[in-house]
């Protein structure tokens, strides 16, 4: 892959409903070079929430659009393959400062975005569907205006802040008539769930999922297009790490992981 629009495409091609693209969030160049490494990877994700923390600052926005234009653009020039970016709400009140910043993130070369349609730090209150609409509709246009085919994944999160679940749908459906490519939502914690969003979004489908979630090879036969994991895979890598930690202190054995070789 040499160009940022090649690695596009690439990422939109591995959406495939019923054999999603599954991506173990990372969130600096270690992290990214070691997963993919690992056999089958063929695109990565960051998590702004592990960024965040990784950066001793609160998730929801709390690194400036210049540091995270930075932390992403470790991570793509660290690998060879397709970066997903989580940018949160585009670091930008409007449209038009939406605009600017998006060309500044296809010009680090990620492939892809996620995008929220939450005003703030939490899951509640949303922008409303027009203006939510019209900031997914900005993205695809510089994206187009860049001739970079950026990967959109426009993240719906009505069922996470507590509202209902036709405001969901009128959502997803809404960002896919602007140019999204994925719909992200969150909240769907049930197969129920999952099989209903499927039946009433009219495009692919991502969702998030950890150890609670519906089993990762039943996403896959419901249909699911895309499987992320947030800030769980720094949760991983913390608790290993503690945990050696405390084994060393307690002048334990050593791990075997101790002698990892990166």
């Amino acid at each position: 892959m040499t160009t940022t629009a090649d690695k596009a495409e690439l990422l939109r091609s591995l959406h495939i409903p019923g054999d999603p693209l599954i991506v173990t969030n990372i969130w600096d160049a270690v992290t990214a070079r070691i997963v993919a490494a690992a056999p089958g990877v063929k695109a990565l994700a960051t998590a702004s929430h592990a960024i965040s923390f990784a950066h001793g600052v609160p998730d929801g926005e709390g690194l400036t659009l210049d540091q995270a234009l930075a932390a992403a653009s470790v991570v793509v020039n660290a690998v060879e393959i397709p970066v997903s970016v989580d940018f949160e709400k585009g670091y930008a009140p409007d449209v038009a400062a939406l605009e600017h910043s998006i060309a500044r993130l296809i010009a680090t070369g990620a492939a892809g975005l996620n995008i929220e349609d939450s005003v703030g730090p939490a899951k509640a209150p949303l922008f409303p569907i027009d203006v939510a609409t019209a900031r997914v509709a900005a993205v695809r246009s510089v994206a187009h205006t860049v001739g970079v085919p950026l990967v959109i994944n426009a993240r719906v999160d009505t069922l996470a802040g507590g509202g209902e679940w036709g405001d969901m749908v009128s959502r997803a459906n809404s960002y896919l008539d602007a140019g999204a490519d994925v719909i992200f939502v969150l909240g769907l914690g049930t197969e129920d769930k999952v099989k209903r969003a499927l039946d009433e979004i009219n495009g692919k489908v991502s969702v998030i999922s950890n150890p609670s979630s519906v089993p990762l090879k039943r996403l896959a036969e419901l249909g699911v297009s895309r499987v992320s994991f947030g800030p769980g895979p720094l949760g991983l890598t913390l608790a290993h790490l503690q945990r050696a930690a405390q084994q060393l202190t307690a002048l334990g054995d050593y791990p075997a992981e101790l002698g990892f070789s990166y």
